[in-house]
């Protein structure tokens, strides 16, 4: 008879276990970046969306392996990736104050940025070619969270990744799990203070 208590115990415990939510992307930076993301354009956008946790992303462990990753270091590389699409009906003017309480979010976060030093002003704001920014933040020398926001005139994507990862292996992960391919024409460069 005193059995039955114990196994309602146990199974509450792996009930509570299993309802526990997946280890996703970092915190992101201390205000609503979601509503942020989707007040950026002048416009309103369709939105999809998909994630992986860390136990779909052991799946992709040979996908990674063979993609330069070291295979064991490519199970315990990720632990969640999330990825926003938008979708404009026309090309999008983004609005630079909303993109600046974003950057300054992420800066106020300990976030460190990076911009393509190709771009100008004019293409930030409308742009005719793929604007991205990169968005890093380190544990010492390995890299905790990545962020990668991505916006053409019809189009913008938000790339969140929860990692521990050699800044090495942000290449090797390109063109993968929707993390865009690496452009060999941008020059990525830490931004301006304050941007």
């Amino acid at each position: 008879m005193k059995l039955r208590p114990v196994l309602f115990a146990l199974a509450l415990s792996a009930a509570v276990a299993i309802a526990q939510p997946p280890a996703g992307p970092p915190p992101p930076p201390p205000f609503d970046i979601q509503g942020a993301l989707m007040n950026l354009a002048d416009q309103p956008a369709t939105h999809t969306s998909f994630s992986f946790d860390r136990s779909e992303l052991q799946l992709a462990q040979n996908l990674l392996a063979s993609n330069g990753l070291d295979a064991n270091h490519a199970a315990a590389a990720l632990n969640g990736i999330s990825v926003d699409n938008y979708r404009y009906p026309r090309p999008a003017f983004y609005t630079p104050e909303t993109m600046g309480a974003i950057i300054a979010s992420y800066n106020a976060a300990g976030w460190k940025h990076l911009v393509n030093a190709n771009q100008n002003p004019a293409n930030t704001a409308q742009p005719r070619n793929t604007v991205t920014d990169l968005w890093l933040h380190y544990a010492g020398a390995d890299i905790t969270g990545v962020t990668v926001l991505n916006r053409s005139p019809r189009d913008m994507s938000v790339i969140q990744i929860s990692c521990e990862l050699r800044p090495l292996d942000l290449v090797h992960l390109s063109g993968h799990f929707g993390i865009p391919k690496v452009d060999p024409n941008a020059v990525m460069v830490p931004a301006a203070p304050g941007r």
